[in-house]
């Protein structure tokens, strides 16, 4: 959990839209969020819902045909030479200042690290070309510290390893080299990207086990992106639960897992494999898919998929989201309208 309560970062009313000939593409659709320092954050949903998109516009590395609105406020840490908060969606994607953040105060783990990495420089060339920008100008201290990372992480023989190339590791050894250059500077946030989808089930844990170990070593808050909701209930403090490019319910982990109220949410929980449920129970899928987030008509995004959903009710008018008690908020008009009646 969070070791001050300080805010670090705060999304209000982002909006990531896409303007195609087929109409405004909306990824990112009014989110409201903050993180604390030293705090892990879960953003869950299905593919297709935003949450990379939203990742990107944190960093402004979202493609230049996107129009980005809202504000992304960056609060400066101790080793911030500017001691104003600053809004990152005004800041020049190409200038000093971003990319003074960009790996320095704000890190990323690529969901697929063979993309992300260069295939014609070495590990330790990526890596080190980010502490020289970041740390010193010194490229013998700047080496040790590249040294000492890859130590860190897990990877052995980094005397050898720093010399190689990408594609000579194995999938569990280049995102472990992921997470060195993401921690390389010692950012103030970490944005996590769905870190271990592409990775066998022990070296999953092996990566889980590492980041959070690293989070506490490094005191970094982290943005923990995902559709696997047992790495949410391992590794986050809170949790937005999020859908078509819209947080439709955010608590701290235990309220989600245990007072889950968006039929969303519930869904989602519903369709997890359990120990507990016998041999012959089936699985409980959301039916249909996640639909194309052009010209959406209005109401409830999850109004064509949702079983509780009743027209005239669910279908009428964009649904804002409702505190249902304080940390817990809901963007439903059924358990709005449920929970105001409760009250009165």
């Amino acid at each position: 959990m969070s070791k001050n309560g300080k805010k670090i970062l705060e999304l209000k009313d982002l909006s990531v839209h896409f303007y195609l000939d087929e109409g405004i593409l909306k990824a990112v659709d009014g989110v409201d969020l903050e993180i604390k320092r030293g705090e892990t954050l879960g953003i869950v949903g299905e593919s297709g819902c935003g949450k990379s998109v939203l990742a990107y516009s944190i960093l402004k590395i979202v493609p230049t045909t996107a129009r980005v609105r809202g504000e992304i406020i960056l609060h400066p840490s101790d080793s911030m030479k500017n001691r104003k908060p600053i809004d990152i969606v005004k800041l020049n994607p190409q200038g000093e200042c971003i990319r003074s953040i960009r790996g320095g105060e704000i890190a990323i783990i690529f969901q697929e690290p063979m993309q992300a990495f260069s295939l014609i420089h070495t590990i330790g060339n990526q890596i080190l070309e980010s502490v020289l920008l970041h740390v010193t100008e010194d490229l013998v201290e700047a080496r040790k510290i590249v040294l000492d990372i890859l130590k860190e992480v897990g990877i052995s023989n980094a005397e050898q390893r720093i010399n190689e190339y990408p594609q000579q590791l194995s999938g569990g050894m280049r995102q472990r080299a992921m997470i060195a250059m993401s921690l390389s500077c010692n950012p103030s946030i970490l944005i996590a990207d769905e870190p271990t989808t592409a990775l066998d089930v022990t070296v999953q844990a092996q990566i889980l086990k590492l980041i959070n170990e690293l989070k506490k070593s490094f005191n970094s808050s982290i943005i923990f992106i995902t559709h696997d909701l047992g790495v949410i209930a391992e590794m986050c403090d809170k949790v937005a639960v999020m859908y078509l490019g819209k947080i439709v319910e955010y608590a701290d982990v235990d309220t989600i897992f245990h007072k889950p109220l968006h039929p969303y949410t519930i869904a989602l929980l519903n369709s997890i494999p359990s120990v507990n449920k016998t041999a012959k129970s089936r699985l409980e899928p959301i039916e249909g898919s996640v639909p194309y987030p052009i010209n959406l008509p209005k109401g409830c995004n999850f109004y064509s998929r949702c079983k509780e959903a009743r027209d005239g009710i669910c279908n009428v008018r964009d649904i804002q989201m409702f505190e249902i008690e304080k940390g817990h908020s809901v963007r439903c008009i059924r358990v709005q309208n449920k929970y105001s009646k409760g009250a009165k």
